[in-house]
């Protein structure tokens, strides 16, 4: 027979009651958490149950047997629980189990001052609900609701996989870590950093995130085995600048190459934002040259300059060292390891009514002896003008005009470079009604290259003027129907387009 015991400390005085079966429990759930002052805490009643209870009144309470006491957002579970009034202090022995609000602790010997969380525990075994890291130590001691200092501690949120012979990618173990929640760090001392069950990083003290919260530290570390750098180790290191702006180290040991210095800067600010990542390797041993690589990106909306009004600005840069970066580095940035390295920035504006765009678009291309590739075009400059306006009897007319150089190297392209002017005029009228609509329309496209030399065939210049007109038109059938006990709208839209 289970007894069920209500011990509240205003005043506080003990209540016995025989239950003749077993009553439903309400499953704790942190997600239901709620915050309470340290003062209202305090004014908690304290709920113990167990399979044989004794005591004093105002005193002290003896659980033994499936022993449980509740408070607030603390459960704690053992087979033998004593609880002393005055102080607010519980002892508990044997499979002890702690659930404070979603934090996991279970070990052999605990005592806590329950309202305070504050006490030690003896073999606890760990896992934390806001980033489910997990661990175990010898002891540890709480020092209130949200810090706790783990001695001779293990620390990793890799997730146990099935099976005997699984462990964890990495694993932190420390002679001491401290946990703080509410600042969302963890600090660890006389670290050892191990991936895969080897040891590869002692370090005397570190610091590192426990939540979602940014928070400058070493972050987990990346290693690779191939047999052209040999043994591949990065170990980043975050740098919180600003709730902004940030920083990444990635220091990077090639075993046949050498250093590898990369580091990725991001800023996002009102109007723009940006990405730089870099790398530097000072004297590759293989290519006994030094090696880089650079990729930006940047977007700016709104600018505003003088005459031209609110302005766009894009900016995408990437460049490598040599044609052998995309084969030598390809653990680096996605953008750095192709062969055909964008470099491209775009400046739109408005002016008296018409759209304009500047682009210059250049590419590195990385060249392989064994394998050639035909690089393309280089646009710059590129300058863009369009214009649309609706025009009386429903008539709607656009223009865009565009001026493009393409330029190449000749000796492999095989064709020469070439200035081209292009204008499509668009002239259109729309007629509908519910259920259909139909829209003809007239466009004349014209282009005009101007060659650098003469072609193959002896030209200078080339131009086409192609007039086209179409006729589109189309139906819009609904109906509503209902299949399988739910209604539905079925809509049909048969659509036929002609274009001479």
């Amino acid at each position: 027979m289970a007894l069920v015991v209500a011990s509240l400390l205003q005043p506080a005085a003990v209540h016995a009651q025989a239950e003749a079966e077993p009553q439903p429990r309400l499953r704790p759930s942190p997600q239901l958490r709620e915050d309470i002052p340290q003062d209202a805490r305090q004014q908690l009643p304290t709920f113990v149950e167990g399979d044989r209870i004794t005591g004093r009144p105002d005193i002290e309470t003896i659980v033994e047997g499936d022993a449980e006491l509740r408070k607030g957002d603390t459960v704690i579970r053992a087979r033998r629980l004593e609880y002393h009034h005055p102080d607010d202090l519980a002892r508990a022995i044997g499979d002890v189990r702690i659930n404070k609000a979603g934090n996991i602790f279970e070990g052999t010997l605990l005592e806590l001052h329950v309202d305070a969380f504050q006490g030690f525990f003896n073999e606890p075994r760990y896992r934390f609900l806001r980033n489910d890291a997990y661990g175990q130590a010898d002891r540890i001691d709480f020092l209130d609701e949200n810090r706790s200092v783990i001695l001779n501690a293990t620390y990793t949120t890799c997730q146990a996989q099935p099976g005997p012979s699984w462990m964890p990618d990495w694993i932190l173990r420390a002679s001491r870590l401290e946990i703080d929640q509410e600042e969302e760090v963890g600090e660890a001392r006389n670290a050892v950093l191990s991936f895969k069950g080897v040891p590869i990083l002692p370090v005397p003290a570190l610091t590192f995130p426990t939540g979602n919260k940014r928070k400058s530290g070493v972050l987990p570390p990346t290693i690779g085995v191939d047999n052209k750098n040999g043994l591949d180790l990065t170990l980043p290191y975050y740098w919180n600048i600003a709730p902004n702006r940030d920083l990444t180290l990635y220091p990077t040991i090639m075993s046949r190459r050498g250093v590898d210095l990369g580091a990725e800067f991001r800023y996002l600010e009102p109007g723009y934002s940006g990405t730089v990542r870099a790398n530097y390797m000072p004297n590759d041993r293989l290519r006994d040259r030094d090696r880089w690589g650079l990729a930006t990106e940047h977007a700016q909306d709104n600018l505003d300059l003088p005459g031209l009004g609110p302005t766009g600005l894009s900016l995408r840069l990437n460049r490598v060292s040599d044609d052998n970066y995309w084969r030598d580095f390809s653990r680096n940035s996605a953008t750095l390891t192709q062969r055909l390295l964008a470099n491209d920035f775009n400046m739109t504006w408005g002016w008296q009514g018409v759209g304009m765009r500047l682009r210059s678009l250049k590419w590195q291309t990385l060249q392989d002896p064994l394998a050639p590739i035909v690089p393309p075009y280089d646009r710059s400059p590129e300058l863009t003008a369009s214009y649309a306006r609706s025009l009386p009897g429903g008539l709607d007319a656009s223009v865009v005009a565009d001026h493009t150089r393409f330029e190449s190297d000749p000796a492999i392209t095989g064709q020469p470079n070439a200035n081209r002017g292009l204008v499509v005029a668009r002239l259109s009228r729309t007629w509908e009604a519910p259920g259909w609509f139909i829209t003809p329309s007239a466009q004349l496209h014209g282009r005009q290259y101007d060659f650098s030399q003469p072609t193959a065939g002896g030209l200078n210049s080339a131009q086409v003027t192609v007039p086209t007109a179409s006729l589109d038109s189309g139906f819009v059938l609904e109906r509503n129907t209902r299949y399988f006990g739910r209604d539905f709208l079925q809509t049909l839209e048969p659509r036929a387009f002609y274009v001479y």
